[in-house]
C-alpha cells in the first residue's frame, strides 16, 4: 500500500463521515479505517503466498473491529466502510472504487461451489445497512442500495434498489459534468437511501386504487346502458374510497354485582317447565 493510497483512504472518511475531525482521531478511533488498512496488507501476503498468515491476520482484524474481509477480496481505491460492526465480504468479491458500505452489509455467497460465488461492486456503489448482495452478481456504477435490502441479480448503472428481494425503484440518468461536481460537493446519499425516494408498495396501492376507479366508472356505463334498454338495475350507494369507517360490535354490558343473571329460556304456556 502506498503512501498516495493511505492518504486517499484517510481523505475518503472526510468526505463521507461529517463526524470526522482531524486525522489523528482516524487512524484511532475508526474500525472501518482499520480494517481497510489491515486487508490492503492482508491482500498482499495472499498475493505473496503468505496464505495462511493472510488468514490469521484477517481473523485478529476480525476481532478487533467486527468487520471480517477474506484476504482474497479484491477492493479498490478510497473505499470507507462506516460504523463497520457485523460488515461481511467474501473471498471472491470484487469492490470497484469510491464505494461506501454500511454497519451489517453482507457480499456473500448462494453456493458451496469454488469460483466465483461473490458479487462485483462497480464504481461509487452506496450500500445501507443491513443489506445482503448475495450471489456472483454485478452491481453496476453509481448504484445505491438501500438499508436492510436483498439483492440476488444483476443491478443496471445508476440504478436505486430497496426492499426483499431487491427492486429498482429508481433508474436514474447519467449527470452531466456540472451536475456531477455539484453531487461530489453535496455527497452521497446516506444508507442509500433519500427521503424523497418512491415507496414501491405505495406505488403499486396507488396503481391498483386507479385501477378500481376506471372498473367503477365502466360499471357506471354499463349499467346507464342497461337501463337505457328497460331493464331494472338497483341504485346501490358505495361508499367513497377513503371514507369507510371499520365498524366493531356493540360492547356487552356487564352485569352489576347485585344483579341476577338469568340464562334460562323465557317460561311460557309453551316451555314444558312444571310449575
Amino acid at each position: 500500500m502506498s503512501l498516495e493510497q493511505l492518504r486517499e483512504d484517510i481523505r475518503c472518511v472526510f468526505d463521507r463521515d461529517p463526524a470526522a475531525r482531524n486525522v489523528f482521531e482516524i487512524l484511532t478511533t475508526y474500525p472501518g479505517v482499520h480494517a481497510v488498512l489491515m486487508h490492503r496488507l492482508n491482500h498482499a501476503l495472499w498475493k505473496r503466498g503468505l496464505k495462511w498468515f493472510a488468514r490469521w491476520l484477517s481473523g485478529l482484524t476480525r476481532w478487533f473491529t467486527g468487520i471480517e474481509i477474506h484476504p482474497a477480496a479484491v477492493i479498490g481505491r478510497r473505499f470507507f466502510i462506516d460504523h463497520g460492526m457485523g460488515v461481511v465480504i467474501g473471498e471472491t468479491a470484487e469492490i470497484g472504487d469510491d464505494c461506501t458500505l454500511y454497519h451489517g452489509v453482507t457480499l456473500g455467497g448462494t453456493s458451496w461451489d469454488k469460483g466465483k460465488r461473490h458479487p462485483s461492486l462497480g464504481n461509487n456503489v452506496v450500500i445501507g445497512a443491513g443489506a445482503k448482495v448475495l450471489g456472483p452478481i454485478r452491481i453496476g456504477n453509481g448504484v445505491r442500495i438501500g438499508s436492510n435490502s436483498v439483492v440476488l441479480k444483476d443491478i443496471h448503472d445508476l440504478a436505486t434498489v430497496v426492499g426483499v428481494p431487491g427492486r429498482v425503484v429508481e433508474q436514474r440518468v447519467a449527470p452531466s459534468e456540472s451536475q456531477a461536481a455539484i453531487a461530489r460537493k453535496m455527497g452521497f446519499d446516506a444508507y442509500g437511501l433519500t427521503k424523497d425516494m418512491p415507496d414501491p408498495v405505495a406505488s403499486a396501492i396507488n396503481a391498483m386504487l386507479d385501477h378500481v376507479h376506471v372498473m367503477d366508472q365502466r360499471l357506471e356505463e354499463v349499467c346507464k346502458g342497461l337501463k337505457s334498454l328497460g331493464m331494472e338495475v338497483a341504485d346501490l350507494q358505495l361508499p367513497e374510497l377513503g371514507s369507510c369507517e371499520i365498524k366493531t360490535a356493540s360492547p356487552v354490558r356487564e352485569l352489576e354485582p347485585s344483579e341476577p343473571q338469568d340464562d334460562s329460556p323465557e317460561e311460557g304456556p309453551g316451555s314444558g317447565k312444571n310449575t
